[in-house]
């Protein structure tokens, strides 16, 4: 949901990434979170995540909040809709990069990689444009008792756009905090028309504009539901089941 929040007039808020629960958590299937659309949006106006019981994606554009379902649709979420992960920031870009040629993922990755200052920050990234192809996937909603997310996402429901316009808007996080969030960068789509959608798998960039805006702080709220208190978060093959699961 849309709206004006007191974060975005707070100086040092305004250069925070938001997140609640943590990537290990969600690997280890804790699906149902303690925080609302409507709290989660009082510290960000851009960003990603899921829903409780794994519902799909989430994808958080100019202050509104959409959720993103397992058949490519994309509907804007309820203020009262609850999220076991997410990461949000106030986005206000450091630097802009024109896109005048096509590229795919990798290409576009690369020139990310080339223009940002330091691999040790983390970057909002919001790249609009035209798309040749997007191929996205979205989970399915789970119902307890919760399989872990690598088996979990083996349900899951892939979509092609083809000729698209739309916004591919994420996160490009340091190696350091796999874990904690998803290393590397971690993007989800959706159309211009706010109505289709889903966590990028991988995508053709046909013409647009690629805009980053760096972060040096990090608030991590964990919850403390029970299902939380209870997970095993020491996982030996972690790194290995996010790279598994994400894709």
């Amino acid at each position: 949901m849309g709206g004006t929040h007191g974060g975005r007039h707070d100086a040092q808020r305004a250069r925070e990434i938001y997140q609640t629960s943590t990537m290990g958590a969600l690997i280890d299937g804790v699906y149902d979170g303690d925080v609302t659309i409507g709290e989660l949006l009082r510290h960000g106006d851009f960003g990603l995540g899921t829903f409780n019981h794994l519902d799909g994606e989430m994808v958080i554009l100019g202050g509104s909040c959409y959720h993103l379902r397992a058949d490519g649709s994309a509907r804007v979420a309820d203020d009262g809709d609850l999220t076991p992960f997410a990461t949000v920031t106030w986005f206000r870009p450091d630097i802009t990069i024109p896109v005048r040629a096509s590229m795919d993922r990798s290409a576009l990755t690369a020139l990310l990689d080339e223009a940002l200052s330091s691999e040790n920050l983390v970057y909002a990234i919001r790249v609009n444009g035209t798309f040749d192809e997007v191929r996205t996937r979205t989970v399915m909603e789970q119902r307890p008792p919760y399989p872990p997310l690598t088996e979990a996402a083996r349900g899951q429901r892939e979509c092609n756009f083809h000729s698209v316009a739309g916004t591919l808007a994420g996160f490009r996080t340091p190696e350091y905090e796999q874990g904690i969030a998803v290393a590397g960068y971690h993007m989800h789509f959706i159309d211009h028309a706010r109505r289709q959608g889903g966590h990028a798998l991988d995508y053709r960039l046909e013409t647009g504009t690629i805009e980053v805006s760096s972060r040096s702080e990090l608030h991590l709220s964990l919850p403390r539901t029970s299902q939380f208190l209870a997970s095993n978060l020491a996982s030996e093959s972690l790194a290995q089941q996010i790279r598994q699961a994400e894709g």
